[in-house]
């Protein structure tokens, strides 16, 4: 039968790489052929004869690249009989680009070392391919990987991995899982569910299995999230009221049900923390509500709207405000009836109901009027950004150069590309939701670059799969798969190639 390697593959790069000196011009490469089922070989053909002149054929106990017979080798930079990690060769970018066909890597310009996110690609490789599980590019390994039949990445119920975690992540992102501790690397039955929630709802077929098709659509920006809204009932829903009501937003009891209360305080969270407000536990409102950066809730002096009614009437239930006084506007009627309440409940009497008092309003255990209290202190906290404008962004990305790469990290400390924009976009004080690189080709609120030449430092860098942020100078800087770590490189021909778009944050 006849293989055809297409692309640059191991063996088309040893031919580019040595074909000038090689070959002095006057030879080509041709179809790599087998035949009666024999291992492949290479040919090499003339140009004035036209004929094919074998130059080696691979066996089990040869080497693990094909030698070239009547050629001068490869002496400054010989290819290295095991592909490992720690190794750097110009081969390596060709198995990186196979690996990312194949749905084994995260999209990004192959580079020529194989670091520890190449190696975790090939275990996980070797894991559905039934290989030893080394993370070494042997003689199988390749003639696997290399294969026109090699499989596209799947996985499904039993499987256990860091990309199982990944695909988790995912899924409670995208509101499928209802919360974080459902991310445990184990494919189980709640996965799976979970799987075929987002295939059901995003007219795939329903297997639960995260094939070819599940896997690029979870990283679309053509998914459509589980979007949760009034009238409805699950463990996800109750999850969200949990947070909210921690942060002060709600004031009735956690139920699970997606009520006129819930709508409200998801309202009013949005509002807090500039999302769109439109009362859904969407994706991004979901991912906010779970940062470390929720800013809680907060009613002050000449505030109104449902929430203020809730909250007078819950200082009329504990008689500190008339029922008269219950209009949903916070004038200085309801700050006195605040202030009485935060008082008597030994909280620091400013008069704004903040995410402490919310949360004494709503518990038990309050001091009604009337009864004795004592006087307390609550402090403040805040997040202390790293800097703002395009220099403030530009040094906030390369205070992290050198951190590792990890596919669905959102730092400090380890990022993916599109992890890496969003930590350094709200270190330098702009408010982004988290985004896929996907994502990233229709955020819409910033200036929209539709020139690869157009483009200027500060400016985001969307590309087919990656993004990363225009560091000036014929630069970018990015969390880099290829790399293993953010790095500051060229926007070489790669990233000219597939471009998509860019983003002018500032300015």
């Amino acid at each position: 039968m006849n293989i055809i390697w297409k692309r640059r593959s191991v063996y088309s790069v040893l031919m580019a790489a040595a074909a000038a000196s090689l070959l002095a011009g006057c030879q080509k490469t041709e179809t790599v052929t087998a035949l009666d089922g024999a291992t492949p070989s290479i040919a090499i053909a003339t140009e004035e004869k036209k004929e094919l002149k074998p130059i080696g054929v691979l066996t089990p106990g040869g080497d693990l690249m094909p030698r070239l017979s009547d050629v001068p080798a490869l002496k400054e930079n010989p290819i290295p009989e095991y592909l490992r990690n720690g190794v750097e060769h110009p081969v390596v970018a060709s198995l990186q680009e196979r690996l990312m066909d194949l749905g084994f890597m995260d999209n990004d310009e192959p580079t020529q070392y194989f670091g520890s996110v190449t190696e975790a690609a090939v275990k996980t490789y070797q894991r559905q391919n039934g290989l030893a599980q080394d993370g070494i590019v042997g003689q199988e390994t390749l003639n696997s990987i290399m294969s026109p039949s090699a499989k596209y990445y799947a996985v499904s119920k039993g499987v256990a991995g860091d990309d199982i975690s990944r695909i988790q992540n995912r899924l409670y992102e995208l509101g499928y899982l209802a919360n974080s501790g459902q991310i445990s690397g184990s494919f189980g039955d709640e996965t799976e569910a979970a799987v075929k929630k987002l295939q059901e709802v995003n007219g795939l077929n329903i297997d639960g299995k995260v094939g070819r098709q599940t896997i690029n659509l979870l990283y679309s920006d053509e998914i459509k999230p589980n979007f949760l809204a009034y009238g409805e009932k699950s463990d996800v829903v109750l999850s969200c009221q949990q947070r909210l009501k921690e942060l002060g937003y709600l004031t009735t009891t956690p139920d699970g049900a997606y009520g006129d209360d819930t709508v409200t305080a998801v309202k009013q969270f949005q509002s807090r923390n500039d999302l769109v407000v439109d009362g859904y536990l969407g994706p991004s409102t979901r991912l906010a509500l779970t940062s470390a950066e929720a800013q809680p809730n907060g009613l002050m002096l000449g505030e109104q709207g449902e929430s203020v009614t809730r909250i007078q009437q819950l200082l009329n239930k504990y008689g500190y405000l008339a029922s008269s006084n219950v209009t949903g506007y916070y004038g200085e009627v309801t700050e006195k009836a605040v202030k009485a309440f935060q008082s008597n409940n030994g909280l620091n009497a400013d008069g704004s109901v903040g995410q402490q008092t919310m949360n004494k309003l709503t518990g038990s255990g309050v001091k009604t009027a009337g009864s004795s209290g004592s006087s307390g202190g609550s402090g403040k906290g805040g997040t202390v950004k790293g800097g703002s404008g395009v220099s403030g962004l530009l040094s906030i990305a390369r205070s992290k150069l050198g951190r590792p790469y990890v596919w669905g990290a959102k730092g400090p400390n380890s990022f993916d590309c599109s992890g890496f924009i969003y930590w350094s976009l709200n270190q330098a004080g702009v408010r982004q939701s988290y985004l896929t690189s996907s994502g990233w080709r229709n955020v819409g609120k910033y200036t929209k670059i539709t020139s690869f030449g157009s483009l200027q430092a500060g400016d985001i860098v969307v590309v087919s799969g990656h993004v990363g942020i225009a560091a000036g100078g014929g630069k970018v800087i990015d969390a880099s798969s290829s790399n293993g770590r953010v790095v500051e490189r060229s926007l070489s021909s790669w990233w000219k190639n597939n471009f998509i778009c860019g983003w002018r944050i500032f300015g």
